[in-house]
């Protein structure tokens, strides 16, 4: 597939990244030259240095025989007018990144593929929607729905108290066979490694554990893994950036009481007249006095999401000191997001990762229709439609020859999920989703061409 993308930051570098690897045709063009360096002396891929919203710029990177263009600058007005330029010049598919969630809320009201962008990604709607997530279920650490939660992924870090712990997969599976869950991925207490757990893998204390459940299993795995369900209230955000302030709107929807601590005098003031069921306070999230005074030891959940990743880590570490049930910390640097399970915080969401994340889904081979975020993990959670006579229909699961590196966490069929062992039988028009290392995806792909 030949690729450009427009914006060499995070985001760009990191999709380039990952599309390199499977050997795609990417061009990736930026304005700053250091940059694209970066990305020329450590990618397989072509640099151009220019504005691509430059209709000759475009026309040297051949837009016209290109397959897809992805704008993901720092300017949502600029990636609008690359994917508008992009396709008036013959490129096939255009994606933009925006920050204004409202393009996203009114995408019905205004048709947006008439004037020639595709998709739109909102870094500010997916870190919002993340941390929905993992308010529903706080006393896990990661959590994705699938199909309306038909099956869901659910990551927890193991205490001692978990009853499986010292157990290996098929001994637990064994003693607890009326527990719906499929364990897809492991990272050991301190290790950086990811291990897809295969029947002889053991549980350990420390682990940051993943699983694929059922509806009906979330409230199994709670007891399996020694939590308990814990009933949000009061909610604590530190910094009420763009993020902050969606998150806060549609916590308050869901009636519970949320406190926003903003240091900006104005924002505040504009925070509070817009967020009528909000107490906004004016004041620095990093005072320890501050916090104290406004009963931080009393919150369910607290979330750094400031400008500054330094201050929503170091803010969620004091709140984890005051004994918070939950913490998240927005950090957009991509190093942050693999050192929360090391460091006590219980998760760490990088909204530039999730727009990569939301846009690789639509170049990878297969129907993918959905790719689960771990920032921490070197792993992949992907979930395909199976195609008639897509090579995973052929054979039951356990003679498939699927990759050790990989795991089927579940299959949805006809609305209703499942947990498939070795003896299911997949079929076309099955959704299916597959845990893997990084490096085994394009061998997952070719079984569902």
């Amino acid at each position: 597939m030949k690729i450009i993308i427009a914006g060499a930051g995070e985001v760009g570098f990191h999709l380039a990244k990952l599309l390199s690897f499977e050997s795609h045709d990417i061009t990736l063009i930026d304005e700053i030259k250091e940059c694209l360096t970066h990305a020329d002396t450590r990618l397989d891929i072509r640099v151009m240095k220019g504005n691509a919203t430059s209709i000759s710029i475009l026309k040297d990177a051949n837009v016209a025989k290109t397959d897809l263009v992805i704008a993901v600058t720092s300017n949502e007005t600029v990636n609008i007018t690359i994917c508008v330029l992009a396709k008036r010049l013959g490129a096939k598919r255009t994606i933009a990144r925006i920050n204004n969630s409202e393009f996203i809320d009114n995408k019905d009201e205004i048709n947006f593929s008439e004037f020639g962008i595709d998709e739109l990604i909102s870094t500010e709607e997916l870190a919002s929607n993340e941390i929905k997530m993992l308010l529903n279920q706080a006393a896990f650490n990661h959590m994705h729905e699938f199909d309306q939660g038909e099956l869901s992924m659910l990551g927890i870090i193991l205490s001692k108290t978990a009853p499986f712990v010292g157990m290996s997969v098929k001994e637990a599976a064994a003693t607890f066979p009326e527990i719906h869950f499929m364990p897809i991925a492991i990272q050991c207490k301190n290790s950086d490694d990811t291990e897809i757990p295969r029947g002889d893998t053991v549980f350990k204390k420390g682990d940051l554990a993943y699983f694929i459940t059922l509806r009906e299993g979330v409230n199994e795995l709670y007891k399996l893994t020694g939590k308990s369900k814990k009933i949000v209230h009061n909610v604590m955000i530190v910094g009420g950036s763009s993020i902050g302030k969606r998150t806060a709107k549609e916590l308050c929807d869901k009636r519970l009481n949320i406190k926003i601590i903003e240091i900006n005098k104005s924002r505040a003031f504009e925070l509070a007249d817009e967020l009528p069921n909000v107490l906004v306070v004016l004041g620095d999230g990093r005072d320890l006095e501050l916090l104290q005074e406004e009963n931080i030891e009393e919150m369910d959940v607290f979330i750094g999401a400031t400008g500054s990743p330094e201050t929503n880590i170091m803010t969620c570490l004091v709140a984890k000191s005051k004994n918070v049930g939950k913490t998240i910390a927005l950090a957009e640097n991509v190093d942050y997001s693999k050192i929360s399970h090391s460091i006590g915080i219980d998760t760490i969401i990088n909204k530039k990762l999730l727009a990569a994340n939301s846009i690789f889904k639509h170049v990878r081979k297969g129907d993918v229709l959905e790719i689960a975020t771990l920032n921490n993990l070197n792993a992949e959670i992907l979930e395909f439609q199976v195609r008639e006579n897509s090579k995973i229909t052929h054979k039951i699961i356990r003679e498939l020859n699927f990759p050790r590196q990989a795991t089927i966490g579940g299959v949805i069929r006809d609305n209703k999920g499942y947990i498939a062992l070795g003896a299911f039988q997949i079929q076309a028009g099955d959704k299916v989703v597959v845990c893997c290392l990084t490096e085994d995806v394009t061998k997952i792909e070719k079984f569902f061409d």
